[in-house]
């Protein structure tokens, strides 16, 4: 690696999730159904969604927890499909979230993401409350942004 690829990654090295995160984040209530989830991934095109309450994140639910309900077992050879759509987020969502903080290097976020397999994920500020989302897309940009210029808050992208 050259002298000049060295400094121009280590502008990515001082960014954090909070210049890239995406803040207006789509969230869903566990009570929704499975319908109207299924029109909101389709609405919105996107992985996942954060289930939220209160502000507070109680899990996520994404489009492989959304297809592994439909998923053929011992027990359910032949899933019956109108019952299915009537689970609710609650019932099909995982509880347990990876997320980072605002203030998270993405050299960090870039490695949970690597080692999670995830395509996004949650940020929560102290308090527990969500004020964004982080996706591989946002890493991407980053990367591409600091390779070309300084990372600061104008390189924040309004999704």
């Amino acid at each position: 690696m050259t002298t000049a690829s060295r400094t121009t990654m280590n502008r990515f090295l001082w960014c954090t999730a909070a210049q890239y995160m995406t803040s207006s984040v789509c969230t869903v209530s566990r009570e929704i159904n499975m319908r109207r989830l299924e029109s909101l991934f389709e609405e919105h095109d996107f992985n996942a969604f954060p289930v939220v309450e209160d502000g507070k994140i109680l899990g996520i639910v994404t489009k492989f927890d959304f297809i592994k309900a439909f998923a053929f077992t011992p027990d359910q050879i032949a899933p019956h499909y109108e019952e299915l759509m009537d689970l609710t987020v609650a019932d099909v969502m995982t509880s347990t979230v990876a997320h980072v903080d605002p203030d998270t290097p993405l050299t960090r976020v870039l490695q949970l993401m690597v080692q999670l397999k995830a395509r996004s994920l949650p940020v929560q500020n102290p308090e527990r409350q969500l004020v964004g989302i982080i996706s591989r897309e946002d890493i991407m940009r980053a990367l591409r942004q600091t390779t070309g210029g300084d990372c600061d808050n104008s390189t924040r992208a309004r999704r």
